[in-house]
């Protein structure tokens, strides 16, 4: 068991942690919470040795091996597989484990090619991930994650999250993503004004019953200050008296004994809105049969149609490498389609939050010029107010934004954004190096965005919160789903998660008749289900062209009529039959945008149909290696 005695740490004036205890038993998977800031990362530092408390000890059981997920990048071996495999325990009976190697690189997002290729080759985000198998696989009795999802795509934390149930060690877990965390642990340890608490259960628990307790101390010194008052009146009106000495010397005496509890500041919060631009139209942009690959290479994204209504919550998911990014960037114009065409509004403004704009932040200017440089009326006093409101009050909004964390610059941006008001927020990646109550924060802002989001996350909580239309990277080509990330999950699924048979399975013909039997029911199903839903819509759409037709052939007659009636001079049957085909001719406009919404939706259905068989008869859905171009892949 290790245990944390009055562990005591400051950073010149600022204390970290006061006098903070806590053990962890065999078993516990514990998330670690906390504002940035609140020394997180170094209660980690201080477990492993890396760093030394000023008091307190760290009592660490003997032959304990603790796995610490590094930011250092250095690698021995010539293979990624090699690489993984060094830290493999020896076995007892001396069996070959590398089979576990290959599961924990497949689950972080390696392929079959990526295990014989040079660690030293691998994009930054991928030789981090090759560090976590490193961690995962080596088998320690503690395990320290901090922010390990930062560097993976939406399938790689599904994988871990199911690894990290199994694990039977101990954990410590530090991650921005509330949902990914409670799905983990068993116990979650809050570090809150200097000290930790830890409770068995979840995040909403732990602040729950912290909610509580400043409540309970907030009335206590209410009541604490109502009685001192009362005591220091009666001491001053009885001051003088003889009679009443013995009586005010006690009540001076009682108040001395009574400790003066301050009032708790409550922590600092992202308070928020993106402000609106006017949009009276329905559709801001209209992506149709996009197509895009870097340098000549395999598209990309090919033949993707997409139109963004102004209320549109869409999330944008799919492994890293995949074209997510590339995507955002095509609908903010900082690339060209090689085919196809992005048609944007005249009334479109764009809010655009990337990596890339991240790092076109000028890093020799303070927070305050950076958010005075987007003003369209610079200012100083609006942008101290931006940067209040970003959580950069007085000297700290003159912090160069060089030596920011990736959570300030973070912050920085987002401030820039709430200077110039949009009507469409292309979101990637937004929550890295958020912390949870900046996370919600966002979460919020996005809610009441009376303009479109695109959204590209790996957080399955954001998606759940948020989004109501998905473009999916998954296979060989992105394609659009109608509906809620749960939606898709239980209607679709992952590719990487499909039930696949063991090569054991695979042999026999036994084996093999069910499972063609199987794949068989399977299919008549699907295709059940999409006669099921399918034909009401092509009956609805078959109705709507016949009326359409009908009105036309009316609006024709009609018009002849019109034309005989004119010439008959015949002035009442000229009014109703002009009316009658005014009257037609608005209902063919509603019927031809009923029509058009019916058809998208017919297309949009028939799709997912057509990909779920492809999937269940082994159709190759496999996307090109471009990950290098996407920032995070190899």
């Amino acid at each position: 068991m290790l245990s944390v005695i009055n562990l005591t740490k400051s950073y010149g004036s600022q204390v970290v942690f006061d006098a903070v205890s806590f053990t962890l038993s065999q078993g516990e998977r514990v998330g670690l919470v906390g504002r940035n800031g609140s020394g997180k990362t170094t209660l980690l530092r201080l477990i492993t040795g890396e760093e030394e408390p000023d008091s307190g000890t760290v009592n660490v059981p003997g032959n304990y091996a603790i796995g610490y997920l590094s930011q250092t990048l250095s690698f021995a071996e010539g293979t990624v597989l090699a690489e993984a495999s060094s830290v493999l325990p020896a076995a007892e009976d001396g069996t070959d484990e590398t089979y576990r190697v290959k599961a924990v690189l497949s689950g972080l997002g390696f392929t079959p090619p990526d295990f014989a290729r040079n660690p030293i080759e691998l994009s930054s985000g991928y030789q981090i991930r090759l560090n976590l198998a490193k961690v995962l696989v080596s088998g320690p009795d503690l395990l320290l994650l901090d922010e390990p999802t930062n560097y993976l795509d939406i399938v790689s934390v599904r994988w871990l999250s199911r690894f990290l149930r199994e694990w039977k060690g101990q954990l410590i877990l530090i991650t921005h993503d509330r949902a990914f965390m409670d799905s983990v642990v068993t116990h979650v340890m809050g570090i809150h004004r200097k000290g930790i608490r830890k409770i068995a259960g979840s995040t909403h628990k732990l602040y729950s019953q912290i909610l509580q307790e400043e409540e309970v101390y907030e009335k206590t010194r209410l009541n604490d200050e109502r009685k001192r008052r009362e005591i220091e009146q009666f001491i001053n009106r009885f001051r003088a008296q003889a009679t009443r000495a013995r009586a005010v010397q006690s009540k001076i005496r009682m108040l001395g004994r009574k400790g003066d509890r301050k009032k708790l500041q409550g922590p600092k919060v992202l308070d928020f809105q993106f402000p609106a631009a006017h949009f009276s139209g329905k559709w801001l942009l209209e992506a149709r049969d996009l197509r895009f690959a870097y340098d000549g290479g395999p598209p990309l994204i090919d033949g993707l149609t997409l139109a963004v209504a102004r209320r549109d919550r869409i999330g944008v998911i799919g492994k890293n490498g995949r074209g997510k990014t590339t995507l955002l960037g095509l609908l903010a114009g900082d690339l060209a389609p090689e085919g196809g065409a992005v048609s944007r509004s005249a009334s479109l403004r764009t809010g655009y939050f990337g990596q890339a704009s991240i790092d076109r932040l000028n890093g020799r200017s303070t927070i305050e010029e950076e958010i005075m440089s987007a003003l369209p009326d610079p200012g100083r006093g609006s942008a101290r107010d931006i940067c209040g409101i970003m959580l950069f009050e007085g000297d700290l909004a003159l912090k160069k934004v060089a030596v920011l964390s990736g959570g300030e610059k973070s912050r920085v941006l987002l401030g820039k954004m709430l200077v110039t008001p949009s009507n469409l927020l292309l979101l990637d990646e937004p929550t890295n190096h958020l912390d949870m109550e900046s996370v919600d924060s966002l979460i919020e802002a996005i809610d009441a965005f009376e303009g479109a989001v695109v959204l590209a996350t790996h957080s399955e909580m954001v998606l759940h919160a948020v989004a109501n239309r998905l473009v999916v990277f998954d296979g060989g080509k992105p394609w659009l789903f109608e509906g809620t990330y749960r939606d898709f999950l239980e209607r679709v699924g992952w590719q990487d998660e499909q039930a696949a048979p063991s090569q054991a399975d695979r042999s026999g013909k036994k084996l093999e008749r069910a499972e063609k039997k199987e794949l068989k029911r399977m299919r008549a199903l699907i295709i059940a289900e999409r006669s099921r839903i399918l034909t009401p819509m092509e009956r609805g759409i078959a109705g709507l062209e016949a009326t359409i037709m009908d009105l036309e052939k009316r609006i024709e007659a009609d018009n002849a009529d019109l034309l005989s009636a004119s010439r008959n001079g015949q002035g009442k049957k000229i009014a109703a039959l002009s009316l009658s085909i005014h009257e037609a001719r608005r209902t063919i406009d509603r019927l031809f945008t009923e029509l058009e919404s019916a058809s998208s939706a017919h297309a949009v259905r028939s799709r997912e149909f057509e990909t779920r068989l492809e999937t269940l008869n082994g159709g190759s859905r496999q996307a090109p290696d471009r990950r290098a171009r996407e920032g995070h892949g190899i």
